[in-house]
């Protein structure tokens, strides 16, 4: 029989909870404290029969029955809670990285294990793990596990529309060449087009705002009638088509905007996609599977083309309770500087809260093993009551359980944008950049999801004790397990902003 972790740190730090738990029992044992409870028993039972007045019948067979059950009952929890017995078989969870990636959260399949599953020792001491014990561990790993298994797959949009943001075109040529396009063929294409006026439907009001415009390239009078002013050595001097213009030495022609667009490899499309990394075209087209690949690529061009991000939609995403309904010059003024400062705590906040997240799993393998540790204290001076088994094992269930909520988090953080913007959505327009004039409420977005690693678990806890499990502030613990590192990480910032100065 095996028990599985999630992570070498805890693998070690359960081996060590379970070797001191043993040596801490095996003291108690030697020196005969373990038996104190029962002498406890039997005065609690008599000092309480004594107490209950004389209508209570015969105080002796009362008592002697109390007793009986009791020490029955501490027998029982010795037997099963206290005795260490079943060897103890550690194995690490190896985590399934494609699901992992897919679905934002860590997958464990239990089939493979890093380790092998021979009996572990540390230090030559090995461990022994009650039946109970063991019985929790297992069930709260595999509960766990399933309840994470349980989140649905999602798509990182977040890393998505970074990747987006952070791809520029690197040749300085090309950069020129999709300028000139702007001003030879798109400039009097929009022109032409304002001044006759058509009938244009919302999508194609929307596909006239870019220079790949499907419009432009398919009706007649736009692409097919305008051309590039200056020779490209690309396209060979053709006598019909260039008749007129002059010849160069290189023998470059004048190709008409749809060539110059979509001419296979030479075109100007198909080179500005060549810019974009085919892993973030295959992660966009995975996404994007209500679109056609042609409208997938061509959005990923249009906001790399893009003289200025394009904003996603004109509707409020976020429901606040900022400022007044009819928006005054001072609720504007004092957003932009709300703004302003979100922009400028995020660079002590965003990092510092990144250790947190990195740091609270180790917290709670420490946690988990501190647990281990006081099972057999807590047994004794709990007089070997069921009720303190009960307890210690739900605490123990609740410990594991906070893994699942740190895991939630993640994904949540990782797929809120394309909830909120993706297919489906009230807000759905494909857009790479996501609502970027909704960047405020995004931005406070990311300081509340930053936030939920510690509230989500403290909620937890809380639902907990409304059905009487007191397990303890374990909130306060993670805080406190977590403060130095975050302190730290957050002067990256400080050091950051007094460079910038």
């Amino acid at each position: 029989m095996t028990l599985y972790t999630t992570d070498y740190l805890e693998y070690y730090l359960t081996l060590v909870g379970w070797v001191v738990n043993n040596g801490i029992w095996n003291v108690l044992v030697a020196s005969g404290v373990f038996a104190l409870p029962f002498l406890a028993i039997v005065l609690q039972e008599w000092l309480r029969a004594r107490a209950e007045g004389a209508d209570e019948g015969n105080k002796g067979v009362l008592s002697s029955m109390r007793i009986e059950n009791r020490v029955f009952v501490a027998i029982v929890v010795i037997m099963f809670a206290g005795i260490p017995y079943i060897p103890m078989n550690l194995s690490t969870i190896q985590f399934d990285q494609t699901r992992s990636v897919q679905c934002q959260v860590n997958a464990p399949a239990p089939a493979d294990t890093s380790w092998a599953t021979s009996f572990t020792t540390l230090n030559n001491q090995s461990a022994q793990v009650p039946v109970w014990w063991f019985f929790v561990h297992a069930i709260s790993k595999a509960i766990t596990g399933a309840a994470v298994a349980a989140i649905p797959c999602g798509t990182d949009l977040r890393q998505i529309r970074m990747d987006i943001d952070s791809t520029r075109i690197a040749d300085p040529v090309l950069a020129q060449e999709v300028a000139d396009f702007t001003h030879d063929c798109y400039g009097p294409s929009r022109a032409k087009l304002f001044m006759n006026r058509p009938t244009l439907s919302e999508d194609q009001t929307n596909d006239v705002n870019w220079i790949g415009s499907s419009y432009f390239l398919n009706s007649a009078g736009f692409y097919n009638t305008y051309h590039s002013s200056t020779p490209r050595a690309a396209w060979p001097y053709d006598t019909t088509r260039d008749a007129g213009l002059a010849q160069v030495p290189n023998g470059g022609g004048y190709p008409t905007c749809n060539q110059w667009w979509a001419d296979g490899d030479t075109g100007l499309r198909s080179r500005l996609l060549a810019q974009v990394s085919p892993d973030l075209l295959s992660r966009i087209g995975k996404w994007a599977g209500f679109l056609s690949p042609t409208q997938v690529d061509d959005a990923v061009i249009r906001d790399i083309v893009a003289p200025q991000q394009q904003t996603m939609n004109q509707g409020q995403v976020y429901t606040d309770y900022g400022g007044q309904v009819d928006r005054t010059f001072f609720n504007d003024t004092n957003r932009m500087t709300s703004d302003l400062g979100l922009t400028v705590g995020s660079m002590g906040f965003f990092p510092a809260m990144d250790v947190v997240r990195q740091a609270l799993p180790m917290v709670l393998s420490f946690l988990k093993s501190a647990l281990v540790i006081c099972i057999p204290l807590v047994l004794l001076i709990g007089t070997y009551d069921l009720k303190a088994v009960v307890t210690v094992s739900c605490v123990e269930f609740a410990l594991f359980f906070v893994e699942f909520w740190f895991q939630l988090a993640r994904w949540i953080d990782s797929t809120i944008l394309d909830a909120l913007y993706g297919s489906g959505s009230p807000h759905q327009n494909f857009n790479l950049m996501m609502g970027l004039n909704n960047g405020f409420g995004d931005m406070l977005l990311n300081f509340v999801m930053a936030a939920m690693f510690i509230v989500l678990p403290g909620f937890w806890v809380a639902a907990l004790g409304w059905v009487g499990v007191r397990a303890g502030n374990l909130v306060q613990m993670f805080t406190a397990g977590v403060d130095g590192a975050k302190s730290a990480g957050g002067k990256g910032g400080d050091v950051a902003m007094k460079a910038l100065k």
